[in-house]
């Protein structure tokens, strides 16, 4: 699809020697001084990720969990789950002997913060820098100072009740008892004394000693079942990343505990009707993707948990079977009643990098809800995952609450691969959409052949609960579409999710970068 210059928008970016997309302009700038003075796409990623937990400290932080991808011409590619577990004392049934129905937002929500392990070893793997040369950007903004976002500040001021109801949360995260404003420039300096640390002791600095001890007090004051000796314990897994082949494209995705499956299992119903002849915009197109995302989350719902706990292999969820049984379960008039527990036979950020030898890092970090749990260490200045808030009550349930077990996970980084090399390094941000936003973006592309930025930009629609919500971008006539064929739809009161793509043109030799419009960030190359 041509690019209408007289409409609004922006084109995507073409470099040919290194590119980064990010949702913060001084992250990606990050990533860029890192390729440019000789690190790798590795060293990159955590330049990046490391000054967002610094500059969009409410959509992540070293406080939260990780994972990443990475393509290299001529090898497979390498998976990491750096995702934290429930305490070696965690128990369900005691909380459900309290009263409890869920995890929520109690303090049982925290879990062990895998980032810091996930990105050291990144850059053990697959980069030429350590955490002491990597950190140094985001150091520089937290002691320094840094001015606020846009979007960034018109988040943060929907969260001041969060904060101020903790203590280490208001003292770091509020400013006379506000959110900052755009424009205005602050600093942490209790952060930049803890990046400091891990910068010159590593990332067993964070995990073990003074920092660990400030996490596992904080948390122990509160109820937690966490101990000191559960942050020690924290290692995080290389995994053997999960696809499935759409069209000829494979998507790539982290095997469970994360939902990357669900993106997967979509596409395996969606690659049974004729995408070509739907309009992109049109209601017949939003109808069919809703309905294959009902299916696929209720197999998530039903399915995903900590690997060592799934009662369903992932090769029988991903068989092709399976997916063309579902398919034939969706009727392209109506929203239908689909099965809830289907099976065979039944916040967060997100960057890309690729560099001049095709290295390729897909790579996400999160702290789940906005500020994670809201509640922040008072002397190190951590703010918490909320993460275990995915964990649930039920005893029969893969998925339950329980000891040093890792909960079903959202975030999710994908790699689009074709012929066995790296076609594009690409993740949608936003919780529970995720899945619904890789394959918005493969359909973007390669049904409707939209660039990179056409595919981020185009409106988005997902559901919640019996509602489907769509973004205010969605034309009247494909609303009206929808409502006729019995959905009922609301506008969405914020954007769906936050994309970033770096696509490959082998062909010829060049590098094309993709970034969020509903965020602050864009894509830079060189």
């Amino acid at each position: 699809m041509t690019r209408d210059f007289q409409m609004p928008g922006r084109s995507p970016v073409i470099a040919c020697d290194g590119m980064a997309a990010t949702s913060h302009p001084l992250a990606t700038l990050a990533a860029v001084d890192a390729l440019r003075a000789g690190g790798t796409a590795a060293d990159a990623a955590v330049a990046a990720v490391a000054t967002l937990c610094v500059v969009e400290p409410h959509m992540t932080g070293i406080g939260g969990d990780c994972y990443w991808l990475v393509a290299q011409p001529g090898k497979p590619v390498a998976g990491y789950n750096g995702s934290g577990r429930a305490g070696a004392k965690a128990s369900a049934p005691a909380l459900r002997a309290q009263g409890l129905k869920e995890i929520g937002n109690s303090i049982h929500a925290v879990t062990v913060p895998g980032a810091l392990d996930a990105w050291e070893a990144l850059l053990k793997s697959h980069g030429r820098f350590g955490l002491d040369r990597a950190l140094q950007a985001a150091i520089k903004y937290a002691e320094g100072g840094f001015p606020v976002a846009a979007r960034v500040a018109w988040d943060w001021q929907r969260h001041v009740a969060k904060l101020k109801a903790d203590t280490g949360a208001s003292k770091h995260y509020l400013f006379n008892g506000a959110a900052p404003k755009q424009g205005d420039v602050i600093r942490f300096p209790a952060l930049a004394a803890t990046l400091k640390t891990i910068a010159a002791k590593g990332a067993r600095a964070f995990y073990e000693g003074e920092l660990a001890d400030d996490m596992a007090a904080t948390v122990a004051a509160r109820g937690s079942f966490l101990t000191a000796e559960d942050f020690a314990a924290h290692r995080g897994d290389a995994v053997t990343p999960i696809s499935t082949n759409y069209r000829g494209l494979d998507l790539v995705e982290i095997p469970p505990n994360g939902q990357g499956l669900t993106a997967l299992v979509m596409l395996n119903i969606l690659e049974n009707f004729d995408l070509k002849a739907l309009d992109p915009l049109g209601p017949e197109r939003f109808h069919l993707v809703l309905e294959a995302a009902r299916l696929g989350f209720a197999v998530r719902d039903t399915h995903i948990a900590d690997a060592a706990h799934m009662r369903t292999p992932v090769a029988d969820l991903l068989d092709k079977s399976f997916g063309k049984k579902l398919a034939s379960l969706i009727d392209m008039s109506k929203r239908s009643t689909l099965p809830t527990a289907p099976a065979p036979g039944s916040n967060t950020i997100y960057l890309s990098v690729v560099d001049r030898d095709r290295m390729a890092v897909s790579f996400i970090n999160s702290l789940y809800s906005s500020f994670g749990l809201g509640i922040c260490t008072e002397k190190s200045g951590i703010m918490l995952t909320n993460r275990g808030a995915c964990f649930t009550l039920d005893a029969d349930h893969p998925n339950t609450f329980g000891p040093d077990k890792r909960p079903m996970h959202t975030i999710i980084p994908a790699l689009a691969m074709r012929d066995g090399r790296c076609d594009m390094s690409f993740g949608v941000m936003g919780a529970h959409y995720q899945p619904m936003g890789h394959v918005q973006i493969v359909l973007n592309m390669l049904d409707y052949g939209m660039d990179v930025q056409q595919a981020i930009d185009a409106p988005r629609f997902f559901f919640e609960d019996e509602q489907t919500v769509v973004e205010t971008g969605t034309s009247a006539a494909t609303i009206e579409g929808l409502k006729a064929r019995g959905h009922t739809v609301a506008m969405a009161d914020q954007p769906w999710g936050g994309a970033q793509t770096v696509k490959i043109d082998w062909d010829r030799g060049v590098l094309i970068g993709g970034s969020e419009s509903r965020k602050d960030g864009c894509a830079l190359g060189y």
